[in-house]
């Protein structure tokens, strides 16, 4: 992978034979695979297949029914309650609406992990906010709220607070939804910049197909009606050389009639 070492190549999450759901519901069984390291990994399939379910155990927020989530090596469920908030630190998350504080400027959005989890002074979280601002190119925005900023902003605002603590592991959730194509584009080529730049892995869930074509390097495909991943690898592998129908006409936005669900959205 350009940019990324070969000795960080190895996994840096894993997921085994993890089952996922609510109550007596199953939404994913038995979800079996690695995220490698500075890699783009992206979450596929069609409406109510389990990618933000999926998600939200990756990032620590839903215990998984069973199966084994390991995090650097560490059994993230078998940790204990500080080992798994260490962990937790490690990642940064962007939430679709970006999820920033209304009464906040910018820069203290920006701050609020740094002073929550650092020892570090005022005037050092200032200069760091700063410098995360200038890598989502929004430095100048630094003290506005987020009422004053259009919808890309809002997500490279929320990118930037992402960054704030360093994260190995950046979860990104449908990070082009509401914004029009040239901004969806411009996050895009965001993304890897900042792959580059920090070596950092992301993981994304998104329904836009140029957007995945362009950012991910692998991905799951997740099937509802299956309730399980049947398919692996780079949206391009499985749009030009999947031996699964369902998830080639998905991917190029078709709908076999075998599988009419394939073509409904989130």
């Amino acid at each position: 992978m350009d940019g990324i070492r070969a000795s960080e190549s190895g996994p840096i999450l894993s997921l085994s034979e993890v089952t996922l759901g609510y109550g007596e519901r199953t939404v994913q069984r038995r979800l079996t695979f690695e995220v490698r390291r500075g890699s783009v990994f992206a979450i596929m399939g069609g409406s109510g297949s389990g990618k933000s379910t999926l998600l939200r155990s990756m990032i620590g927020l839903l215990e998984p029914m069973s199966g084994t989530v390991t995090f650097a090596n560490e059994n993230y469920w078998l940790a204990g309650s500080r080992e798994r908030a260490e962990m937790g630190r490690r990642f940064g998350v962007l939430f679709q609406s970006g999820a920033l504080w209304s009464s906040l400027s910018v820069g203290e959005n920006v701050a609020l992990p740094m002073q929550m989890f650092t020892n570090m002074s005022e005037s050092a979280i200032r200069r760091l906010v700063e410098l995360k601002l200038e890598l989502v190119e929004m430095e100048e925005a630094i003290d506005l709220l987020p009422a004053q900023l259009s919808g890309g902003m809002i997500k490279r605002a929320g990118l930037a607070r992402a960054l704030a603590l360093d994260p190995d592991v950046l979860f990104l959730d449908e990070p082009s939804s509401g914004l029009d194509p040239v901004t969806s584009r411009r996050l895009d080529d965001l993304i890897l910049d900042l792959r580059e730049a920090t070596g950092a892995t992301f993981v994304l869930v998104s329904h836009d197909l140029l957007s995945l074509f362009t950012v991910a390097d692998d991905g799951v495909f997740l099937d509802g009606p299956a309730a399980t991943a049947i398919a692996r690898g780079s949206p391009a592998q499985l749009r030009d050389t999947s031996e699964d129908l369902r998830v080639r006409a998905f991917m190029r936005r078709e709908q076999p009639k075998s599988a009419p669900h394939l073509d409904e959205e989130k």
